[in-house]
């Protein structure tokens, strides 16, 4: 092999090393992103992702809230927790979750949008439960922010306490969805109440405007949760002691 040839065959072999490296690089980043995409991939996830927007909460609390075992429950944040999209926060004997960081919301919330947008049967599914339990009207977080400004609008969270504690709208009233109709003179009837919970999925605010227009109250839901309204810079307060 003459040195002509010798120089082209190490050329060509420096050539397929190369696209070999670019091609494993590339394989390498699409397998870790497919990790993240398929922890995702299951209901039960996605709702504990869900929740945990809302702040952190026990293992116990999370099976209890998503209608699981503990076993399943602790399965489930085990696959979150290996794909980095959950992390623990140790409080003496206690072990509370919560998410990585506020990109993983935000990938969530892309993925709904785009569900919704582009998967009817989700739109059919949602518009169908409303209007099949609940008549009621809607506002979203720009037409809330206009509201506000007219000084003429309660806000009333109904999540858990534990959740109002860990991060709220501003001058939100706390009254949890079990207790609300007992503690509706709470709530003045000169303003219109306005009612939020986790988010657009959450039927939380959809029973609480039910309860308070048969009670004669002027009420909306937001139709976002409290973790789009944090998402956007808006005022919020924590109450944790």
């Amino acid at each position: 092999m003459n040195r002509w040839n010798q120089l082209f065959f190490f050329v060509v072999e420096g050539l397929l090393r190369q696209t070999m490296n670019k091609r494993q690089f590339k394989d390498k980043v699409y397998s870790e992103l497919a990790k993240i995409t398929k922890s995702m991939a299951n209901p039960h996830r996605m709702e504990i992702i869900e929740l945990l927007s809302q702040g952190e909460f026990s293992v116990e609390q999370i099976a209890d809230q998503i209608s699981l075992t503990i076993a399943n429950a602790s399965q489930h944040l085990q696959v979150l927790k290996t794909a980095q999209l959950v992390e623990i926060n140790r409080q003496g004997n206690f072990i509370f979750y919560r998410l990585s960081n506020g990109n993983v919301f935000k990938a969530w919330k892309s993925l709904r949008e785009l569900g919704v947008e582009r998967i009817a049967a989700i739109e059919k599914v949602v518009k169908e439960f409303r209007e099949s339990k609940f008549d009621l009207e809607m506002v979203t977080i720009d037409q809330l922010i206009e509201k506000l400004a007219s000084g003429k609008v309660t806000i009333l969270d109904v999540r858990s306490e534990s959740e109002f504690k860990q991060g709220h709208i501003a001058n939100a009233i706390s009254i949890p969805i079990e207790e609300l109709s007992k503690r509706l003179k709470e709530l003045p009837k000169r303003t219109e109440i306005v009612a939020y919970c986790r988010g657009p999925f959450c039927v939380y605010a959809d029973e609480a405007v039910a309860m308070l227009t048969k009670a004669g109250y002027k009420a909306t839901r937001l139709e976002e949760g409290f973790p789009d309204w944090k998402l956007q810079d808006l005022p919020i307060e924590v109450s944790m002691n």
